[in-house]
């Protein structure tokens, strides 16, 4: 007798009519026509089962609050970092807590159960990291959040903030973040990258950098955090976000760049939803998508996740941590509209980013942590089309959210009554 058995489901890779059998929070089949009872069955009915949605990069200390102490009214990158240093000194630890609780509240019930999210390290009370410490530890029954140190105003820039970051790494955060394009000058850029990733050696740690989020294609700290990575031995461990100064580089330089990507094993992470909307600003016509080059790194094999970046803070006004909202934009800004690549967007959300977490027992396999989503569509492309509807959350072989289907009803002569947007 097992604990649950989801019956008649669609997995991404294309099997159809596949049950899931779990035990004690694991999966212990997945096979066509399960022979074996559960306490409960859940018939899926052909419609699409996933693992959870898992988000590569996002910011939990500033999310939810738009608005405070006031509204981002230019939309850019810099008036939104502008914002934030008007808003830490406002900040307290019990709004930061609410704020990142609810905000865990709305990824459960997205299905999203995995967040990689950056903390500001700067301000010397590390109020976001304790607060954030808090989080990581309440939510983990229901969501693995994995914390980044980052320091937002530059780690040689920003006075205090190497010995800042190095105290929220002895506090238990997770990974050692930076942002080299925010030094001074392209050498203490070089060095910050320098020092972060011996940092991380000496510590076993792994490496997530805010890395050349610019429209200037001579901003090349990817080139030396892939360097670093291989003379460190840090490989499969490091990741660099955003990248979008590759959207402007010249192609010549590139076809170096992304074979010392895959060289160095850095895994990139590209963050749509945000990086269409903050690049490109002083453009006039015709005007740069800033993303970066996630179809040319996949072909080299580098692997490529989408992240959610914001949600309702200082840097963009929207979200509701949809990580098929993202997958959607991701796809068309990088023109995959291809069979295959679409297939890729959706592995961008789901087991491409839990590789770059390093995610125990993550996927649809025996063994696996019983952890999927059962969505209201039947492959992944339309999941991505429809941002489909997530029926039911699981979380250990429990159902944690749910929601009830996407129907219209009709009242038109001679048509069906109700619509699901599925042909």
């Amino acid at each position: 007798m097992l604990d649950l058995i989801v019956r008649g489901a669609n997995l991404p890779d294309g099997r159809t009519g596949i049950d899931v059998g779990v035990s004690a929070g694991r999966i212990v089949a997945v096979e066509p026509a399960l022979s074996a009872q559960a306490a409960t069955e859940l018939d899926a009915q052909g419609q699409l089962l996933s693992p959870p949605f898992v988000d590569a990069h996002f910011h939990m200390d500033a999310t939810l609050s738009h608005g405070l102490p006031r509204v981002n009214a230019s939309g850019t990158l810099l008036e939104g970092i502008a914002l934030w240093g008007e808003l830490k000194p406002l900040l307290t630890q019990d709004a930061l807590v609410e704020r990142a609780l609810r905000y865990c509240d709305w990824a459960v019930a997205q299905g999203l159960l995995a967040i990689r999210s950056h903390v500001d390290v700067c301000d010397p009370r590390l109020l976001a990291v304790e607060a954030l410490l808090y989080v990581r530890e309440r939510v983990k029954p229901y969501l693995d959040l994995q914390l980044v140190a980052f320091p937002q105003d530059g780690l040689l820039r920003s006075p205090g903030a190497l010995d800042h970051l190095t105290r929220a790494l002895d506090m238990g955060v997770d990974v050692v973040g930076g942002i080299p394009h925010f030094e001074r000058t392209m050498a203490q850029g070089a060095e910050s990258v320098r020092i972060l990733c011996e940092m991380a050696a000496e510590r076993g740690l792994r490496v997530d950098m805010h890395c050349d989020e610019s429209d200037d294609p001579l901003s090349r700290h990817i080139e030396t955090l892939a360097c670093e990575t291989v003379r460190l031995g840090l490989q499969g461990r490091v990741a660099g976000s955003h990248l979008t100064s590759m959207h402007s580089m010249d192609n010549y330089y590139v076809s170096k760049l992304i074979p010392l990507i895959r060289e160095a094993g850095v895994a990139a992470i590209a963050n749509p939803l945000i990086n269409i909307t903050l690049q490109g600003r002083h453009d006039t016509y015709p005007k740069r998508r800033g993303m970066t080059r996630v179809p040319e790194l996949l072909a080299a094999g580098v692997p490529v996740a989408f992240g959610h970046d914001c949600v309702m803070d200082p840097w963009y006004s929207l979200g509701s941590g949809d990580m098929l909202d993202v997958a959607h934009m991701g796809l068309h800004v990088a023109q995959m509209t291809g069979q295959q690549a679409m297939r890729q967007c959706f592995d961008a959300v789901t087991t491409t980013p839990a590789g770059i977490l390093g995610l125990a027992d993550y996927g649809l396999a025996p063994g696996c942590r019983a952890d999927f989503v059962l969505l209201q569509a039947r492959d992944p492309v339309e999941a991505i089309r429809l941002r489909a509807t997530r029926l039911a959350v699981f979380r250990g072989g429990k159902q944690v959210a749910c929601t009830l289907p996407r129907t219209a009803q009709l009242a038109l002569p001679g048509r069906p009554a109700a619509i699901s947007f599925q042909p």
